[in-house]
């Protein structure tokens, strides 16, 4: 039987930190998982991430888990891909399917990291193809490179269906409508917003009736729910699309340390049923540790963090390093995780009706129930300022743990503080300099720059682009608010791809100086 300090079960973000420490200190690691490929959702996530510095704030997912397989293989790490964990039994042994065969290893220590799977809804013609995760779709798109549809109706308004919703526009999909049968926008707003003004509508309080088609999807019903989740009838809504994605959640994949014998406990607030543990990540079973989305569904950030510190714990529970070590190494980690828990989506807010910010901001009624600030709303955050000449506009409007803005302006003009959820402010006395950086680094694409009177009743207005291909100097299009709603005919001026942007190129128009404060997407011209 083949024996190993520490088993490691999942080669997602979580697994692979949860791996590099354990063998930064001497353990013998090995990390399985089912897959082809190692680094779990990361290689999906094309997106920059949020936090700080410490949490690999900017850094697109697949350059996280880059990074992470290097660190791992540097480390001493053993990764075995294409191996399905059948079981795990008493005395942490572990079986494992690799090719046609049960192999059987033992493990001194134990850590899960399985992350979750996909929920599904049910509704006529759900078993349609066509009918798809949104997950799937992701993997479609990010590792294959293949589009799941060219029209396609996303249900669910949580992070990942408004990201999935935008890089399926990324990738050339029209999104005919986004649904949700909450009465609120679940995600971050700015994840909203991007997607709103490409032209997205939202369709809050509304569920899918039922997916029309024979032998595919061809269209799809929606309607509106009352205050019970009930249908009012009259209110039936038809969508011709071939695909319908699914981002209704995640559930914990708990199985593996339920079978060994793990106290369970039903947490809704943490996505299911998950093991107790401890603040380490160990649970009842000792020397079995878990870390990630099976212990309780937060982001990915969030995961590497927790797996770190399974990592160590797992050193300690073998003597590799004392108690004292231990809580000093646990401290800083517990910490950085503890910043990103904060703010208005952190755990302690799951479910609750938040109305106003940190600060005392009222929150956007537009934002909760359209996706975007609306115009008569903006001006109440501190982050947009009615200075003259060339500032930043940041339409951040929400307690999210994130500060790159900050770090990347080398003036003062962007000012958070030491709590990493607090709005972003724009300094009155200071001078910007147009460099861009803040534009680019904004993991939310939620800061602009603006400049007036560059001609007689013109300005420029200067925001994030991520689309191909790159529009070009001199080319004429249209200028689309934040509701997505074409507002006046724009030109543009500049484009500016640089290595330090990391792929969000910055697109800067000339539009009336009367739509300076509207004008937030650019499409070119039909051809």
């Amino acid at each position: 039987m083949n024996r190993y300090d520490v088993i490691v079960v999942g080669a997602g973000p979580a697994g692979l930190s949860a791996a590099i420490e354990a063998a930064k200190l001497g353990l013998k690691a090995i990390v399985f998982d089912e897959n082809a490929k190692p680094g779990g959702q990361l290689f999906k996530q094309i997106h920059k991430f949020f936090g700080s510095k410490e949490h690999k704030a900017k850094v697109r997912g697949f350059k996280i888990g880059e990074e992470l397989l290097q660190e791992a293989s540097k480390n001493g790490v053993e990764v075995v891909l294409n191996a399905i964990v059948t079981g795990l039994y008493m005395d942490k042994e572990v079986t494992v399917k690799q090719d046609d065969k049960i192999v059987h290893y033992k493990g001194d220590t134990v850590i899960i990291a399985t992350g979750a799977s996909e929920n599904m809804v049910p509704f006529e013609g759900w078993t349609l193809p066509g009918v798809i995760g949104a997950g799937a779709a992701q993997t479609m798109m990010n590792l294959h490179r293949t589009r799941p549809g060219e029209k396609v109706l996303m249900l669910g308004s949580g992070n990942v269906g408004l990201v999935v919703s935008y890089q399926l526009l990324q990738a050339g999909c029209e999104v005919a409508a986004l649904v949700d049968a909450a009465p609120r926008v679940g995600g971050y707003g700015v994840h909203a917003a991007k997607v709103a003004r490409c032209g997205v509508p939202f369709y809050l309080s509304h569920t899918i009736i039922k997916a029309e088609g024979t032998d595919c999807v061809t269209g799809v019903t929606i309607g509106e729910v009352d205050s019970s989740w009930k249908i009012i009838p009259g209110s039936e809504k038809h969508f011709d699309v071939d695909t319908i994605c699914l981002a209704v959640g995640l559930s914990p994949m708990s199985q593996l340390a339920k079978m060994a014998g793990c106290e369970m406990e039903e947490n809704p607030l943490k996505g299911g049923t998950v093991p107790i543990c401890d603040e380490y990540g160990e649970t009842s079973v000792k020397g079995i540790f878990v870390a990630g989305d099976v212990s309780g569904i937060e982001e990915a950030s969030s995961a590497m963090i927790e797996g770190r510190i399974a990592g160590i714990a797992a050193a300690r529970s073998l003597g590799y390093i004392d108690e004292e070590a231990l809580k000093e190494k646990s401290k800083e980690l517990e910490a950085a995780l503890g910043s990103l828990r904060q703010g208005m989506f952190g755990p302690g807010s799951k479910g609750k009706e938040i109305i106003q910010t940190e600060e005392g901001y009222e929150i956007s009624k537009s934002l909760l129930t359209k996706g975007y600030i609306a115009e008569d709303e903006i001006f109440r955050y501190p982050g947009v300022t009615k200075k003259t000449g060339l500032h930043p506009v940041i339409e951040c409007s929400q307690n999210i743990p994130c500060n790159p803005c900050q770090d990347a302006c080398r003036k003062g003009c962007i000012k958070i503080g030491e709590n990493i959820t607090s709005l972003p402010v724009v300094d009155q006395d200071s001078e910007c300099t147009g460099c861009g950086l803040c534009v680019a680094s904004c993991s939310g694409q939620c800061i602009f720059l603006v400049e007036d009177g560059i001609e007689e009743g013109y300005s420029a207005v200067t925001m994030p682009y991520e689309f191909l291909p790159l529009p070009r100097k001199g080319d004429m299009g249209a200028a689309l608010d934040r509701s997505g709603t074409k507002v006046c005919e724009a030109e543009v001026l500049e484009v500016r791809v640089a290595k330090a942007f990391d792929h969000t190129n910055l697109l800067t128009i000339k539009v009336p100086a009367d739509m300076t404060m509207k004008a937030r997407f650019y499409v070119g011209q039909e051809v």
